[in-house]
């Protein structure tokens, strides 16, 4: 791990924070991004012995993801994997009509993926080599009420990865889908609806998973030898029915 270079979105807490202090602790050297830079900086100072960037980004902004991956190439030279891990999940239904929140959604947890692949594709092609991962969810590959918007980007993004897979295999672009269940994070924060907040928060307080457990799986895909892509992997709480 010592060699790679990391560049990682949605950085400033939960999986992305977490898998900033797994990937850290084996030496890599990381490039993160989120919009709350103080919360990146403090990540930073845990590990005054590693080589860590940071850079204030919005992915919905393809000017913010570009320029975090070129922060990468100017100082190593190279990219050897992105972490596309931002994403939001605002939860009502559809006879709600809410407009707002379905484009926040489309515009953080699609566009947001599709910048990151924009950003740093020219890179690793050029490369010949490279790693894309994108946080998905349990909820990229079944559908229930509520969340039918939701769970829209995350299967759109499972279509996005395999089409990247499936284009940039000649290249030797590797690609990893994350697909959590209930973890205990701030994804909870980005739900306006205060029943369906409290819903969520009870549901990670009483099922939901460290996301250290997800940054070790993180880990574990990047680590595979050059030949071997780990291209899905899906981790639920045991207790977590759908």
């Amino acid at each position: 791990m010592d060699h790679k270079v990391i560049v990682i979105t949605g950085a400033s807490s939960g999986i992305g924070a977490e898998s900033v202090r797994v990937l850290a602790r084996q030496h890599a050297k990381l490039v993160i991004g989120a919009r709350r830079l103080e919360r990146l900086e403090a990540l930073k100072a845990e590990f005054p012995d590693e080589q860590i960037l940071t850079l204030k980004t919005d992915v919905t902004k393809f000017e913010d993801v570009q320029a975090l991956v070129q922060l990468a190439v100017q100082k190593f030279g190279r990219v050897d994997v992105l972490f596309n891990n931002a994403g939001v999940m605002p939860v009502n239904p559809l006879v709600k009509g809410a407009r707002n929140e379905w484009q926040r959604i489309l515009d953080v947890n699609v566009m947001g993926v599709l910048n990151g692949i924009a950003a740093v594709l020219p890179v690793m092609v050029q490369q010949k080599s490279g790693h894309v991962l994108a946080t998905d969810s349990v909820a990229g590959h079944v559908v229930v009420p509520n969340f039918a918007v939701y769970n829209g980007s995350k299967f759109a993004v499972r279509a996005i990865m395999e089409g990247l897979r499936q284009e940039q295999y000649v290249n030797h672009i590797r690609t990893t889908l994350i697909s959590p269940g209930s973890v205990n994070t701030e994804l909870y924060k980005s739900i306006p609806d205060p029943a369906h907040r409290q819903a969520e928060i009870q549901t990670e307080a009483t099922i939901g998973i460290d996301p250290q457990s997800i940054a070790q799986a993180v880990a574990f895909a990047i680590n595979q030898p050059d030949n071997v892509a780990v291209n899905e992997v899906i981790i639920r709480p045991t207790d977590q029915a759908v």
